[in-house]
């Protein structure tokens, strides 16, 4: 087994000026050494173990390419703080907050109202995510009639929402 700190001491320079020479900054040519050591402690023992200079080297070329191919698929562009601030937030504004609020306040009060079968229906089927099967058989009903109650329930939701929109 090697000597971990022993191979730093000796080898980690040497290996950062190869991957620097090789198009590495000085930043990213040290991190990647530093990832040599990390992936040589969480490895197991080397096949190499005559040449550990060689499996430094050999890990830090592996270690190179990988990082070059993933920046290629998700390159980053560093952009200005005034583009930036251009980008368009997908956030939604406080209007639009304030009114699906208050929508959502509308269909809960409408909700409410329903006759309580057809309440029912509905909210096992759309906020249970149960079959219209399934909402027939706890409710008693036919699924032809367990259909039209959640239809029925629908529209009149569909018409609160409509009518408060034309307000």
């Amino acid at each position: 087994m090697w000597n971990l700190k022993n191979l730093f001491q000796k080898h980690a320079h040497e290996i950062q000026r190869v991957l620097q020479k090789s198009g590495h900054g000085a930043d990213e040519a040290e991190d990647l050494t530093q990832d040599v050591f990390l992936r040589i402690l969480g490895a197991e023992a080397p096949q190499q173990a005559d040449n550990p200079r060689a499996y430094l080297h050999r890990t830090a070329k592996n270690l190179a390419v990988d990082r070059y191919r993933r920046e290629k698929i998700a390159a980053i562009d560093a952009i200005s703080e005034e583009r930036y601030l251009e980008l368009a937030d997908d956030a939604p504004g406080p209007e639009t907050i304030v009114s699906d609020r208050q929508q959502l306040a509308l269909l809960q009060q409408k909700l409410a109202a329903l006759p309580p079968q057809m309440r029912r229906a509905f909210e096992l089927y759309r906020l249970q995510d149960q079959t219209i099967a399934e909402v027939a058989q706890e409710l008693g009903l036919s699924v032809t009639r367990t259909w039209t109650l959640i239809r029925q329930a629908y529209v009149q939701l569909r018409s609160a929402l409509d009518d408060d929109n034309e307000q």
